[in-house]
């Protein structure tokens, strides 16, 4: 499987207790990286003997991802990276909606620590002078992990990283990256600024206006390539 390659030089990071917990974390960066992209069918073997692990291990692993709903079951057909309705990217924007609204809304009382939503932005004004949309869409999702990082909750980022992951399944699937991405480029520098300046109220109406928007665009693209797959024309990895 090409979608291997790479993957056994992450065995250095199960370190000496192979858990299904650290395989899960790099198969989640993965299947969020693109690897293995939406509808692809896990292989135990193939996964198992690139990272060294039993297959009870990686097993649960993958029982840990479904609950997360990276992956799905399938009876008698075995797991498979999952693909998501147009129902489902609706409901990660609800998520989203309430939590980093709620984030911003908290903030308390300016200066706020944005160096590293500063350097989101710079990765993402990088990569798009590059033409790499990849990796424009990754600067984009650090950009609003790192912004909910400002509230200092553990718990919020770990809810929050299942989200983010969720939500790049989409993305995989989305046929024009750039026109997706870079109208959003400019968004994220001018919540930026807003932050930078204290205007923690203005931030709160540009994120949610921004999360609107975002929202109606994946929705378009996103269906309609849903609707391709279900024709028989298949997905375009983006």
């Amino acid at each position: 499987m090409a979608e291997l390659t790479g993957l056994a030089d992450d065995r250095a990071l199960l370190g000496r207790t192979s858990t299904a917990e650290r395989v899960s974390d790099i198969l989640r960066s993965r299947i969020a990286e693109g690897f293995f992209p939406p509808g692809t069918r896990l292989s135990e073997d193939s996964i198992g003997g690139a990272l060294g692990v039993s297959r009870n291990t990686l097993r649960e692993a993958f029982r840990l991802l479904t609950h997360e709903r990276l992956l799905v079951h399938e009876l008698n057909r075995g797991v498979f990276v999952r693909v998501l309705t147009v129902e489902d990217v609706e409901d990660i924007y609800r998520t989203r909606s309430l939590v980093e609204c709620a984030v911003v809304r908290g903030l308390g009382e300016p200066p706020y620590a944005v160096e590293a939503l500063a350097k989101a932005v710079a990765d993402g004004q990088r990569s798009a002078r590059e033409s790499d949309w990849k990796g424009v869409s990754t600067a984009n999702i650090h950009f609003h992990r790192e912004l909910v990082a400002l509230a200092g909750s553990e718990r919020t980022d770990e809810l929050m990283r299942s989200v983010f992951a969720e939500l790049r399944l989409a993305f995989h699937v989305v046929d024009d990256p750039r026109r997706l991405h870079e109208p959003y480029l400019a968004r994220n520098r001018q919540i930026l600024q807003t932050l930078q300046s204290g205007d923690r109220d203005g931030a709160e109406r540009l994120l949610a206006g921004y999360l609107d928007d975002s929202l109606r665009g994946l929705v378009e693209v996103y269906g309609r390539r849903v609707a391709d797959a279900g024709q028989g024309i298949g997905f375009g990895i983006g």
